[in-house]
């Protein structure tokens, strides 16, 4: 085997070895959560009522009488299967609950996500190029505001708003009930699925559900997106390549936007990919607030009612999303940055 082969399996028997002691580390904290917190899984079961030889048969059965380690592999073993037990609020399996509402929130996090970056991205190349002046200020004050109001806040107002006073938004919810049955979920994604049906007019009233939530994660998401990019130009715009093809007479349009934001971009790749991840798993109020039937507010319900399989199994995968997507963004760093290769 040659020496790049073998620097290659290195490489992917470490990159291995990171993800499984990552996820292994998010088993683990998930599982003592659930063991510490003050809610007895049995009795959200069976009832705070039941006799005690129901108690204890329940407890049994779940594998609770046995010690921490043990009930510890075992849970990592259901857990690799998929096996997060059922819900008590659904008396679903939680894996199905989780199939049937995580694409809702990956509907909202990606519509989210390509306003944040879409808009985020090119003010932040403006800001930089005009440092100090008016754009720069509105810019800066623009994800300031991002950052220090609620979005719940923001969410009940656009909801009065542009809902309520306008009528430019359809409600809370993810459509209407007199298209609910109208379209057949194929991927989950609805707007997907109403195009790929041809129920356009379904796929307006989803779309006009959507556009407020992903609106509001978008600019949360904007205001990190510009602040970055903002600051990554002002790097890339200091360094002397800049000076170099300014003195060789090119354009400061083809300067900006073909050599400071291409290598700007690097950076920045990681940055959109983490907050993408961020949006999918932080996106609870937004969906609380818009009773917008995903992931986050999946959660919600079950945790205020004791139902702590699915807020663990909930909990595991977003996690587990987010430690795709950070590992994702590793490797798209590694691949646009020559510098951070082994070269050896």
């Amino acid at each position: 085997m040659s020496g790049r082969a073998l620097r290659l399996a290195a490489a992917g028997g470490r990159f291995a070895v990171v993800i499984v002691l990552t996820y292994l580390g998010l088993l683990a904290v998930t599982f003592f959560i659930g063991r510490v917190i003050p809610v007895d899984p049995v009795l959200a079961i069976v009832g705070d009522r039941a006799p005690e030889h129901v108690v204890q048969r329940v407890r049994e059965e779940l594998g609770l009488n046995q010690p921490l380690p043990t009930q510890f592999v075992r849970y990592v073993g259901k857990a690799l299967q998929g096996d997060f037990g059922n819900s008590v609020l659904t008396s679903n399996p939680v894996w199905d609950d989780v199939k049937k509402t995580f694409p809702a929130t990956l509907e909202l996090a990606t519509c989210g996500i390509l306003i944040g970056a879409g808009f985020g991205v090119p003010l932040g190349v403006w800001a930089a190029v005009r440092r100090g002046g008016a754009a720069d200020h509105a810019v800066r004050i623009m994800g300031l505001v991002g950052y220090s109001v609620p979005i719940f806040w923001l969410g009940l107002m656009a909801l009065v708003l542009f809902y309520a006073k306008l009528g430019w938004v359809g409600g809370p919810g993810r459509i209407d009930v007199a298209y609910e049955y109208s379209v057949e979920r194929i991927s989950g994604l609805l707007l997907l699925d109403a195009a790929i049906a041809g129920e356009w007019e379904a796929f307006r009233n989803a779309l006009s559900h959507l556009v407020l939530p992903a609106s509001l994660l978008g600019y949360f998401s904007l205001a990190y997106i510009s602040r970055m990019t903002r600051s990554f130009m002002l790097n890339e715009l200091a360094q002397e390549y800049i000076v170099a093809a300014r003195a060789k007479g090119l354009s400061e349009t083809r300067i900006i936007w073909r050599h400071a934001l291409r290598n700007a971009m690097v950076p920045l790749v990681t940055v959109i990919a983490l907050s993408y991840a961020g949006l999918l798993e932080g996106s609870v109020l937004t969906e609380t607030v818009f009773a917008w039937p995903g992931l986050g507010l999946y959660i919600t319900n079950s945790l205020q009612n004791a139902d702590m399989n699915a807020v663990l199994g909930g909990t595991i995968v977003v996690g587990t999303v987010f430690i795709a997507l950070n590992l994702l963004s590793d490797l798209l760093y590694r691949l646009l940055d020559p510098r951070t290769r082994d070269t050896r």
